[in-house]
């Protein structure tokens, strides 16, 4: 008789260190842009709009569309009546920008002080007539990125249960007059040739905010295998949020996104699909093969494409094959990226992270075991929340080619002669699908590329010297 062996399992420890990662509200800086009809109001102190104006500080030559109510001094609470308050600074908004929906965002301060946003907002909806979505990014969540999930979660609650009424005959006639004359340039084959037929499945709804040339790309992978995208959330306009009825399948795109899978599930009774997330041809691939599989596809070509995309990151894999990589923890995207890193030929020594959802990162832990062992590497312990002084010990006992750390800690360690590359540079990069994953390579490359071209002038000695004055 013999004893089956164990299934070899990630390691999970908790060090209740302190949370290094960005407040929240930063996802205004991505969220304003992506929802082109939105206006988001910051409800917090001066320390929140000095944060904010950091963060978007490159945009300074934009337009935005976000604004700080300020809770201190002469501001709002000092007021004794913050619904007025609220009320006068929203229909400010309205007559200078007339947004389609308002957003706001409570702050740390609006918890302490036990500020009723959620009451307020009904009232205060109906009386200036714009939607009034409140969703509280506070720093008390464990990830800058969560931010996002927050805002996301509270518009989940909006999608609309009915499809919109049906375009009259007049305007039906217009838009198929405006469509022939676009026509009027075409070959004849472009003109006949026909509308794939896309096979029949139940609604799928994707949710994430991404780039909309990375949007459209993932949607175009998944047509191409007869899925058909019903909506993504967010939408590029409130306005056009996705249907969500019960029994629609929904997927996301980022690990940071528990929350709005929670309530798409729980709210709306939606089925949520696991999958690994699509960041790297592995992990794309995977994520298109699961969707596949749970709306009865049999997906079409995706060895040959994913080993296509391989094939040509190849001048960057002869870099970093071999190589170790350790992740400090920011902004829940350490499980993914490992994953992928370890698939390039990289060991992980150790993936640090704020926050770890067991249930709706399954698969993609599931995937990271698969991987390791497909690449006879060893599986990376997990440490939730962690000490940064033992981190600190811990590269110094490993000596790892590269950290991934949030900003403040780079230049202490880039001083002591470590690699280093800036956790966030992931958040804002374009890294997911097939085509994007050289963009990943590009940066965790770049530290080691740099330094490199130092050593080769010299000038290495000389730059830790000036890191550590």
């Amino acid at each position: 008789m013999t004893v089956a062996q164990e299934k070899p399992a990630v390691t999970f420890e908790c060090e209740s260190g302190n949370y290094h990662t960005f407040c929240p509200i930063s996802c205004v800086a991505w969220l304003y842009q992506k929802i082109e009809d939105s206006f988001f109001l910051v409800i917090g102190t001066k320390t929140c709009g000095y944060f904010l104006q950091n963060a978007m500080g490159v945009m300074i030559f934009a337009e935005p569309r976000y604004a700080m109510a300020e809770l201190e001094e002469s501001d709002i609470s000092a007021k004794l009546n913050d619904y007025d308050e609220l009320k006068r600074l929203c229909e400010q908004i309205k007559r200078d920008r007339n947004p389609s929906v308002i957003v706001f965002i409570g702050t740390c301060t609006t918890e302490i002080i036990k500020m009723d946003l959620e009451g307020f907002s009904p009232r205060l909806e109906q009386e200036i007539g714009i939607p009034i979505v409140v969703a509280r990014a506070n720093g008390l969540d464990y990830a800058f990125t969560q931010g996002e999930d927050t805002v996301l979660a509270a518009m989940a609650n909006r999608c609309p249960t009915e499809e919109p009424a049906p375009v009259k005959v007049e305007e039906q006639e217009n838009a198929t007059r405006f469509q022939k004359l676009l026509s009027l340039g075409l070959k004849k084959e472009e003109e006949a040739a026909p509308t794939p037929v896309v096979p029949k499945h139940d609604p799928l709804i994707l949710f994430g905010s991404l780039p909309d040339p990375v949007a459209t790309n993932l949607s175009h992978e998944l047509k191409k295998q007869g899925v058909e995208v019903s909506g993504w959330l967010p939408t590029k306009l409130y306005t056009e949020l996705p249907v969500v009825k019960p029994g629609y399948f929904v997927a996301g795109v980022n690990p940071f996104l528990s929350r709005t899978a929670t309530t798409l599930m729980r709210r709306r009774k939606c089925k949520l699909i696991g999958a690994p997330f699509p960041i790297g041809p592995d992990g794309t691939r995977a994520w298109v093969e699961k969707i596949c599989s749970v709306l009865g596809i049999e997906p079409q070509g995706l060895a040959e494409r994913e080993a296509q995309i391989w094939e040509s990151l190849e001048d960057y894999l002869q870099l970093i094959r071999g190589k170790s990589v350790f992740f400090m923890g920011d902004n829940l995207l350490e499980v993914s990226l490992s994953r992928f890193l370890i698939r390039c030929g990289m060991t992980v020594d150790e993936i640090g992270i704020p926050y770890m959802d067991k249930r709706y990162q399954k698969a993609e832990l599931d995937f990271l075991v698969q991987t390791c062992e497909e690449m006879g590497a060893p599986i990376p312990r997990i440490v939730e929340k962690p000490d940064n002084y033992n981190q600190i010990q811990r590269i110094n006992e490993l000596k790892p080619d590269l950290v991934i750390t949030g900003m403040a800690h780079a230049n202490p360690l880039e001083a002591r002669g470590i690699n280093t590359k800036w956790s966030v540079e992931f958040t804002f990069a374009q890294i997911h699908g097939f085509t994007n994953a050289r963009d990943i390579l590009e940066l965790v490359t770049r530290p080691m590329r740099r330094n490199e071209s130092i050593k080769d002038l010299g000038w290495d000695k000389l730059v830790r010297e000036d890191a550590l004055v």
